[in-house]
């Protein structure tokens, strides 16, 4: 909560505010977020405006995560840039607004715990990667391909011939010389 008494009603009186929060839940998304308890910088600046006090400034903090791609645990950070309106009682904003539109000063105080926590919500990725070039896992075996050996693979012998190849040992390479052998004997046939 942000005290707005110092602050006055006069349109254009302004003041900034530097605060480190503790995060009160864990804020953001299943894959990422910011941990509970942990630190969260703003740095605000504070301004009356005829229907409200405005709030600009930027958010850091730092995050944890689960990689999208090779489901390995990360930490990154989060940075930034928050502009919202907190209506005052009785403003034309508040009459004209419908609820959940508009953020409100009550009491003289805004309650930025909202704020912040659907900016960081917005601002995290839904898929985050721990780098960008992150490869991901292996569908066949799931080894993480950034640790596997290079040329890292597998043969795969289609299901539905899995049983004529184990009835007639037969390997999962195809073979050019089989293909060949059947079209010189259709053809012969047909002579």
């Amino acid at each position: 909560m942000l005290d707005t008494v110092k602050l006055g009603r006069r349109p254009g009186s302004m003041r900034t505010v530097e605060r480190v929060l503790k995060a009160p839940q864990r804020l953001g998304l299943d894959l990422i977020a910011i941990e509970e308890g942990s630190e969260i910088d703003l740095d605000l600046r504070l301004e009356a405006v005829s229907e409200g006090v405005l709030v600009t400034g930027s958010l850091r903090a730092d995050t944890v995560g689960e990689c999208s791609r090779c489901l390995e645990p990360f930490s990154d950070s989060v940075e930034l840039t928050l502009t919202e309106l907190f209506a005052y009682p009785d403003s034309a904003t508040e009459e004209t607004t419908e609820e959940g539109e508009v953020y409100h000063v009550v009491d003289d105080e805004i309650d930025l715990e909202p704020v912040v926590i659907d900016a960081v919500g917005l601002a995290l990725p839904l898929r985050p990667l721990c780098s960008d070039d992150c490869q991901g896992l292996c569908p066949e075996c799931g080894v993480r391909l950034a640790i596997a050996e290079s040329g890292h693979g597998h043969d795969i012998l289609d299901p539905r011939w899995a049983g004529l190849a184990a009835k007639f040992a037969v390997d999962s390479e195809p073979r050019k010389n089989l293909v060949n052998t059947n079209l010189v004997n259709t053809e012969a046939e047909e002579k």
